[in-house]
């Protein structure tokens, strides 16, 4: 860790003057490259070009997108400043998964690979520095982080736990250099499944070494029985009805164990099938989404209830349809079966698929297209709004209060849950359509811009040349209710998968 001395914010050894310097509470990252050192020395130019690229194309943007600042870059690492906790973390996700991308080809020993820390902590601000033991820890944290994750602290913890959909495994409390309490430390889990999954794994090997066991012992039975001198043959014929016994015996445990061991993943007893030839579109039959033809019209979009909404603006939208529910699992892993989109799906075949990246949906689009010969696409930012307003320009497309039982978000009401519901289980709006707030983020074709300054007012998509992030809409049911109105925005990177992230199509007459 010597290397990155030289540029820690608030170093113990000089304590930065802070008479009447600005403090705030503040989420920090602190991100270091593991075996910087090592990388230098075995091509100095060369890495320092790799890591400036990703500087400027990766970190710097990510944090921009999450409303963070960038404080200070130095040789191999950086330090970002977030107001909101969930956003720090947020950005700490793409950054580590856009380098998993990344380094897919690149040999292992040359990787960058990221160590990540995240603390909440009350901080003195310079126009180019930040200093305090918020930073101090935050550093801390991310020199015991293993390369590519992201540790976090029990304060950061404690303000995004029910705030981002992944799993957290708990570390312990760790004593840190120059800190004198221990710090709770959390490691992220970007898929909210994946300490299930770890679990599962374990279970797996220790079933499999348990049948081993049986396996072993059962082969040795059966070599002790056939071993057996032959001189007890007459004792055997002497006693008929027994002789037979040996036999079956020992050969029955290593046809149980054999047969038995695989089941304890199911995605390896249905292997077989699925290596069959890829099927086609044309020999595999597909379930067109069910559309909703849409009669073009003039609306407001926008509101005032957030910046990124801002200006509201009359758009004119041309006639189109769009998906009456979003894109489910079933009608997703019909795509996958054809080998055209990039994983399977797993949960019930009527919910919203999710866990989908921009680029997955614009797969499933194309795939859908080629396999019914019509043009299917993402709705446009303001195809989406003006469908989900269904004609109202009420807070929610039912009117200005949250009424229980209409959209399927974290304090919705009583069909709330812990993953989306079917899709249809709530009402539809005045176009006949479902989940148009709540159940999955919905990925529309537009590119992520922070207002609506200088977008389109025809309905059409607003895209651009350079666009790392795309606009999700609808939110989702881990959100609360703002989250749920025709007008709410986000962003996201186009290429990082997120749990409950989905889609739904549209197609122009």
């Amino acid at each position: 860790m010597g290397e990155i001395r030289n540029f820690r914010s608030g170093n113990q050894d000089e304590p930065p003057p802070h008479g009447g310097m600005p403090r705030r509470l503040a989420a920090i990252i602190v991100g270091d490259i593991a075996s910087y050192s090592r990388l230098m020395q075995a091509d100095e130019e060369g890495t320092h070009v790799r890591v400036k690229r990703i500087e400027r194309d990766l970190i710097q943007p990510s944090i921009i997108e999450h409303h963070g600042s960038l404080v200070k870059t130095t040789g191999d690492g950086f330090i970002a400043i977030f107001d909101s906790p969930v956003e720090a973390v947020r950005c700490s996700i793409v950054i580590q998964q856009n380098l998993v991308g990344r380094n897919a080809s690149v040999p292992r020993h040359s990787r960058l690979e990221y160590r990540i820390g995240v603390n909440l902590g009350d901080v003195i601000v310079e126009p180019d520095d930040i200093y305090g033991d918020g930073v101090n820890i935050a550093t801390r944290i991310e020199g015991i982080a293993e390369p590519g994750q992201v540790y976090i602290s029990g304060a950061i913890y404690e303000q995004i736990k029910h705030k981002i959909v992944c799993g957290y495994e708990s570390l312990g409390d760790r004593k840190v250099k120059n800190i004198t309490d221990p710090v709770r430390v959390y490691r992220v889990l970007p898929d909210a499944d994946s300490v299930g999954k770890t679990r599962s794994r374990r279970e797996n090997a220790l079933i499999f070494f348990l049948a081993v066991t049986l396996l072993v012992i059962a082969a040795g039975a059966l070599w002790y029985l056939l071993a057996q001198p032959q001189s007890r043959v007459g004792e055997q014929v002497a006693a008929p009805a027994v002789s037979p016994a040996p036999s079956p015996v020992p050969q029955a445990p290593p046809r149980e164990v054999v047969t038995q061991a695989p089941q304890p993943s199911p995605s390896i007893a249905s292997a077989p099938s699925s290596p069959a030839p890829a099927p086609s579109p044309s020999a595999t039959p597909v379930s067109e989404p069910e559309m909703i033809a849409i009669r073009g019209g003039s609306f407001a979009m926008g509101s005032n209830d957030d910046p990124t909404e801002r200006p509201v603006h009359q758009v004119t939208i041309k006639p189109f349809s769009i998906g009456k529910y979003p894109v489910t699992v079933r009608e997703w892993n019909e795509c996958a079966a054809a080998n055209a989109c990039g994983f399977t799906a797993t949960g019930r075949d009527d919910a919203p698929v999710s866990n989908v990246s921009w680029t997955d949906a614009q797969q499933y689009a194309a795939f859908l297209s080629q396999a019914t010969k019509k043009q299917y696409r993402l709705p446009s930012e303001a195809e989406w709004e003006y469908a989900a307003r269904g004609g109202t320009q009420t807070k929610y497309w039912w009117g200005d209060k949250l009424q229980p039982g209409m959209a399927g978000c974290k304090d919705c009401g009583d069909l709330a849950a812990e993953q989306p519901a079917k899709v249809g289980s709530f009402k539809p709006n005045p176009f006949g359509l479902h989940d148009m707030g709540g159940g999955v983020d919905q990925w529309v074709e537009d590119c992520w811009h922070k207002n609506y300054q200088g977008a389109p007012l025809d309905g059409s998509a607003w895209t651009g040349v350079d666009c790392s992030s795309h606009v999700l809409r609808s939110g989702s049911w881990k959100n609360d209710s703002r989250y749920v109105r025709p007008s709410n925005r986000d962003g996201y990177d186009t290429n990082v998968r997120y749990p409950t992230h989905g889609f739904r199509v549209a197609l122009s007459p």
